[in-house]
């Protein structure tokens, strides 16, 4: 999730229609922004809550009107999310669980949704099909009308009395009036769209599964690579090298020998484990052990070195003694 600002020097008019794939005039600009020549957009549509004027359901009108109720040169406009599509669905069945996850999860909030699929040429490599979501900052109103993004909670000591700054105005908290830009509800939508995902890997039995937490809090040994970007593929499908995809083509192969790595260190372990095991049984003597253990009870009883001696010329009883324990002799 990033944000659509005018500090950037963005403009949501712009953003929707790239997103969209349209021709789009910004009345607060006086600039007409064109993309209807761009490819790979499938899918465009505005999803609103029941308290919104139906008039937004037409884009143009609808970002026009956040630009309107925007005033400042650095305001910040509308919230925007990129979501992977999975390859194991089709197109048809990627755009309903897209659009119901925006239902359940943006508009029952009170959030209007622009929400654009979109399914690029990849010629000849790994189909990259996401969908890209626009959602205006400031909330509606009951009424329609638009609401303020926070509002302010003065501050009082112990006693109650206002807490004042150094030039004597009241101290207070700005609080958000929504909490659709906070980390937990973020972390709340990425996990609940990654359970979606893989409910509907289940229903398709299929063993695929995708999970909305990083390598590092999964505990997985693996390096998560850089986002590219249209424009570095395109260089890189044209055979230009660039900084990223050099990047990423050296992570995916520390990658592949990390792998290959805790691949052997668990066959090791594996190993290990089992002479552990082996090396733990009751092991069967062998011949020197018993001849050894043979010799010592007879050498026990030996008070002089001739007796000791002559104990090495008991050879019949040797054979004898270790043919009581089983083990067979030349």
């Amino acid at each position: 999730m990033t944000q659509i600002k005018r500090s950037a020097g963005q403009s949501a008019i712009a953003s929707a229609a790239y997103r969209s794939g349209e021709r789009l005039y910004s009345e607060y600009y006086g600039e007409v922004s064109d993309y209807t020549r761009k490819g790979g957009v499938v899918c465009a549509e505005i999803l609103l809550p029941g308290h919104a004027p139906p008039e937004y359901a037409d884009r143009q009108t609808l970002w026009n009107a956040v630009e309107k109720a925007e005033s400042g040169k650095k305001a910040q406009l509308a919230y925007s999310f990129d979501i992977a599509l999975q390859n194991e669905f089709s197109l048809e069945e990627n755009i309903a669980l897209a659009r119901q996850f925006l239902l359940d999860e943006f508009v029952s909030r009170g959030m209007i949704v622009d929400y654009a699929v979109h399914l690029p040429d990849k010629e000849g490599g790994i189909a990259n099909p996401h969908f890209h979501v626009m959602c205006p900052i400031r909330p509606l109103k009951e009424d329609g009308e638009w609401d303020a993004k926070q509002h302010r909670e003065y501050l009082v000591d112990e006693s109650g009395a206002p807490v004042l700054d150094d030039a004597g105005h009241r101290k207070f908290n700005a609080v958000p009036t929504t909490d659709w830009g906070s980390p937990e509800t973020l972390e709340h939508w990425r996990q609940a769209w990654a359970e979606r995902c893989n409910a509907r890997f289940a229903e398709k039995g299929l063993d695929v599964r995708i999970d909305h937490r990083s390598y590092e809090r999964q505990g997985a040994a693996q390096i998560p690579t850089v986002h590219e970007g249209s424009a570095v593929r395109q260089m890189e499908r044209k055979g230009i090298d660039t900084e990223k995809g050099s990047l990423n083509r050296f992570i995916k192969a520390t990658n592949r020998m990390i792998a290959t790595t805790v691949k052997r260190l668990a066959r090791l372990c594996d190993w290990i484990a089992t002479l552990k095991e082996e090396l733990a049984r009751p092991q069967t003597p062998n011949l020197a052990e018993l001849l050894n253990s043979y010799y010592d009870q007879r050498n026990a009883g030996a008070w002089s070195q001739k007796a000791r001696l002559s104990n090495l010329k008991s050879h019949a009883e040797a054979i004898a003694f270790l043919q009581e324990k089983g083990i067979a002799t030349l």
